[in-house]
């Protein structure tokens, strides 16, 4: 029988409605503002579409669309008049940015208390000891979406394939704090598809197509596609071979319609915690 899907698009549609009631409860809207720089096309479909959800919530939303060629210092020094403004909780910066631009740094003049990506050292040491802070969007609705459908870690094998800052680590450090057992891999790991094998929730967050296949996975283990990848036929793709993994799995998320809608869910989430603390709720 083909694993349950795990329907990430029906849960952010709930969490977006949640999120809204509470900002009408608030003395001013939460404010996002977004920066992008230079014209990567699925940079300005993200753009687009963190716009749509900041109306659905009912935020205000500003986006500063800035040319290929914009320096440094100039995008440092417009994070630092956002880091100012009281009607903006929130700051994020579409990545990747053009080459001569130094995303770490750029990430750093966030001020920690706007930086609702979570990529923040402030936010990512706060995960690491376990106090308060805003998590990793993708990571975070991940575990929300493990909470919906009732998968506890706790006590389980967990294996989480990536080691990104943005994915892989948080990811590990939250199955961690919810009692799961983590094995992190990477692309110089040994017998990847043994580790693979282990795992009662496995996390594949690389960005290859067709990376995790059906003999990589444990009958009933939950599997987790965090990647959007295009295949040769141009169509979107994870990194799980989605068809044939299904039939082995007891539970799977879909590419598109399952990570993606609550990474962006999040966001919301996390900018109206900002604006909650901004305004002393």
């Amino acid at each position: 029988m083909a694993g349950m899907i795990l329907d990430g698009k029906a849960l952010a549609a709930k969490c977006k409605e949640a999120v809204k009631k509470e900002a009408e409860s608030l003395a001013r809207k939460p404010g996002l503002a977004v920066i992008i720089v230079g014209n990567n096309p699925a940079s300005r479909v993200y753009v687009n579409s963190k716009r749509k959800d900041c109306e659905e919530c009912g935020f205000l939303s500003e986006e500063y669309a800035l040319p290929e060629e914009t320096t440094q210092e100039e995008l440092v020094a417009l994070v630092e008049k956002l880091n100012q403004r009281e009607d903006i909780d929130g700051i994020l910066c579409q990545l990747p940015l053009p080459e001569g631009i130094n995303e770490e740094a750029v990430l750093m003049a966030i001020s920690p208390d706007k930086d609702v990506d979570g990529f923040h050292p402030m936010n990512m040491g706060a995960l690491l000891v376990g106090k308060e802070g805003f998590l990793p969007c993708t990571p975070y609705g991940i575990m929300e979406i493990l909470a919906e459908y009732g998968i506890d870690p706790k006590g389980k094998q967990c294996v989480v394939v990536g080691r990104s800052n943005i994915v892989g680590k948080p990811m590990a450090l939250l199955l961690l704090q919810k009692h799961g057992t983590v094995t992190i891999c990477h692309s110089r790991t040994a017998n990847l598809a043994e580790v693979c094998r282990s795992a009662d929730i496995l996390v594949a967050a690389v960005g290859k197509v067709d990376l995790v296949t059906a003999d990589m996975v444990k009958p009933g283990a939950v599997v987790i596609d965090v990647a959007m990848n295009r295949n040769e036929a141009g169509k979107l793709c994870g990194d799980v071979d989605y068809a044939a993994v299904r039939e082995v799995a007891s539970a799977i998320t879909p590419v598109p319609g399952g990570v993606g809608p609550m990474t962006r869910a999040m966001l919301m989430k996390n900018t109206l915690l900002a604006a909650r603390k901004h305004q002393g709720q």
